[in-house]
């Protein structure tokens, strides 16, 4: 789609001395996908750092009580956070397409 894309890898919220060291990216952003596995806390989080939409991503793999992907699936979509989107459970493509959408403008086509 023509996108400039930046990935930021492990910047999960247990330490987020990561995720704050990449802050000025982070608000610099037109649009951000955020994946997040165990609690899916980590949109929200962003969220709260950020002017732009943050699509989040619940994945169904990781480690603890996640339930398959259920479990950040219903952080995300219960976040008090503004600005957040939310996909499927592991519905990276459509949460890459709607950013590219959202990145290029033309969020209608």
């Amino acid at each position: 789609m023509c996108n400039d894309v930046k990935k930021i890898f492990d910047v999960g919220i247990a330490g987020i001395h990561r995720l704050m060291s990449h802050k000025n990216e982070l608000q610099s952003s037109k649009v951000i996908v955020a994946v997040a596995g165990m609690e899916g806390a980590l949109p929200g989080v962003i969220s709260s750092m950020v002017d732009c939409l943050v699509i989040g991503v619940p994945t169904s793999i990781g480690y603890g009580a996640s339930f398959n992907g259920i479990a950040p699936l219903l952080t995300m979509l219960n976040s008090c956070s503004p600005g957040i989107c939310v996909v499927n459970i592991d519905n990276g493509f459509g949460a890459g397409y709607a950013a590219g959408l959202i990145n290029s403008g033309t969020p209608g086509q």
